[in-house]
């Protein structure tokens, strides 16, 4: 007579069913970090500016027009990010210029994911100059190691009476 050993291992069922609760559960608590992306709130400029290590606040610099700010940092590597925001409270642009690149998913967000997805496209991929004129998302972004400056901004985004000249590094 066979009795059933109480110490065997798990089933795949019994597997399958606590990874799939594991993973739901993670998915409920994830909380992904606030930040000041392109298209995002400016309420998270400021954990922006702690998220890349700046130690002093980031300048407030109104616009001519009164329809936007610029908030500017300067990076512990001596690279300026300025994040352009709206009167409405929307980051609806982003410029880097200095002596290394900036980490470009952080500011640029979801966007980041849609100029690499169209940079492969690109048959002059991995140049030194990117350049993406599209109507959702503008980006420019070159140099060479030691100077490096871009800009991406929505141009749906764009508060009234400004154009992507005003975006400047």
């Amino acid at each position: 007579m066979h009795t059933a050993n109480m110490t065997e291992a798990p089933t795949t069922a019994a597997l399958n069913c606590s990874l799939s609760g594991l993973l739901m559960l993670a998915v409920i608590f994830y909380a992904a970090p606030a930040r000041a992306v392109l298209g995002g709130d400016a309420a998270s400029v400021e954990t922006d500016r702690l998220r890349m290590k700046v130690a002093q606040a980031a300048s407030q610099l109104p616009s001519a027009s009164g329809s936007y700010t610029v908030h500017e940092t300067i990076l512990p590597t001596g690279t300026r990010v300025r994040q352009y925001v709206s009167k409405a409270g929307t980051v609806f642009a982003v410029t880097w210029s200095g002596p290394f690149m900036p980490d470009l998913h952080q500011l640029m967000g979801t966007h980041f994911d849609t100029m690499i997805a169209r940079q492969a496209q690109n048959r002059h991929a991995g140049r030194r100059v990117y350049s993406q004129h599209d109507p959702d998302l503008v980006i420019e972004s070159g140099g060479r190691p030691r100077h490096f400056v871009g800009r991406a901004y929505l141009p749906a985004a764009l508060p009234a009476g400004v154009t992507g000249r005003d975006i400047k590094q």
